[in-house]
């Protein structure tokens, strides 16, 4: 394959910010767009405290270009951990280990935090995407670093990586489909009797623990609303034991630099709030992000990022809702198996032959699991 990245001069970043924005979100649009590949999006995590170097992301941003035209761009980050990433690789790690090797740092093109499928490698054309690819590959070489991984790619991101030699690697997401019903209960009525029937009960309960639900979009959304948020989220996190990804200043920067990107539900009982769920919005597409409750109430889970995103994305016309990561039970709410892939590339030989077999068994194991999937589908049989 002729070395096309010697047609483009090629430019590292060390920050989103010294990137251009327009520019970035001029490529973006030509691939189709996507909230969470926005420059303001991008920037407002390093600036925000979250995802920066001395927390394990080190950005070095590949910018190709001819002339004074930028022509093709990627995320680009030396990863000194796999945390933040949703597709996971520490049993590679930990083989290099075993093997006296280092791992880290490697290489990621992704979004930090946000396993949300779509464009990585943002370029005007094929030829200047393959370019890149071939760009991100020499510069691995060059810092010798032990590997790159795309992770949640589009399918021109997948194709470009896997001419240039690359792994692939599936996943399963769970995302539902606005087959342009009328409202709630003609969604319902697609489904099989128990899946319907279970859906109402579940719904009834939180209405008869006394909690109501309100949203706020946009410019709506209001400052005690981010923080009333913050709350939640922080909490979700910490029940866990670990600290939350994003810091409130990052959600201070949505609010101000990315509003119509944002939807709120907010559940009140007794004119008190006591959760929320926040959905990303992109186009037509709306997205399961992030969720807490200062209360616990049967079923609010459900209510509140599944049954109030699908009855809104019904009301105001939007065409799919993804939930994100994992999570067979999302099935019972209708939200259907979906394959995601990432592209790997590792330096060593040995060991990238033998992730390569371990991925063709994965593989095999991934496309049995679709099948399984589909064979439980919640609607009715012969219906939508």
């Amino acid at each position: 394959m002729p070395d096309i990245s010697n047609d483009y001069v090629t430019r590292v970043l060390h920050a989103p910010s010294e990137a251009d924005a327009s520019a970035w979100d001029g490529l973006l649009a030509l691939c189709g767009g996507s909230p969470f590949m926005r420059h303001a999006y991008l920037a407002a995590l390093h600036a925000s405290g979250s995802a920066t170097p001395d927390s394990g992301w080190l950005p070095q941003f590949i910018t190709l270009w001819q002339g004074d035209e930028l022509h093709a761009a990627c995320p680009l980050y030396l990863k000194s951990h796999s945390y933040g990433e949703y597709v996971f690789d520490w049993a590679w790690a930990n083989a290099y280990e075993q093997h006296g090797l280092r791992y880290y740092p490697k290489a990621l093109t992704a979004v930090p935090f946000t396993p949300v499928p779509g464009p990585r490698l943002l370029a005007r054309d094929a030829k200047s995407r393959a370019a890149l690819v071939q760009s991100v590959l020499a510069w691995c070489r060059k810092k010798k670093t032990s590997s790159w991984h795309l992770l949640f790619g589009d399918d021109d991101d997948v194709q470009a990586c896997a001419e240039a030699g690359l792994m692939l690697r599936h996943t399963v997401q769970f995302h539902w489909t606005n087959a342009h019903y009328a409202d709630f209960d003609a969604f319902l009525a697609s489904l099989a009797q128990e899946k319907r029937k279970k859906i109402r009960q579940e719904r009834r309960k939180v209405a008869e623990a006394g909690v109501v639900f309100r949203h706020a979009r946009g410019a709506e959304i209001r400052a005690e609303d981010w923080d009333f948020f913050y709350r939640c989220y922080e909490r979700t996190y910490l029940e866990h034991g670990n600290p939350p990804y994003l810091t409130r200043d990052f959600f201070d920067r949505m609010a101000s630099d990315m509003p119509e990107n944002w939807l709120l539900f907010v559940a009140e009982r007794r004119g008190k709030p006591i959760a929320c769920s926040l959905i990303g919005l992109g186009g037509k597409v709306a997205y399961g992000r992030y969720w807490g409750a200062l209360e616990r109430v049967d079923c609010l889970h459900f209510e509140a990022c599944y049954y109030q995103p699908l009855e809104w994305c019904i009301a105001n016309g939007f065409d799919r809702f993804e939930g994100g990561a994992q999570g067979e039970h999302k099935m019972a709410r209708a939200l259907m198996p979906v394959k995601t892939t990432s592209a790997h590339w590792l330096a060593h030989p040995a060991f990238a032959d033998a992730v390569e077999k371990f991925l063709e068994r994965e593989g095999r194991g991934i496309e049995g699991y679709m099948e399984h999937l589909e064979e439980r589908s919640p609607f009715r049989r012969g219906g939508g």
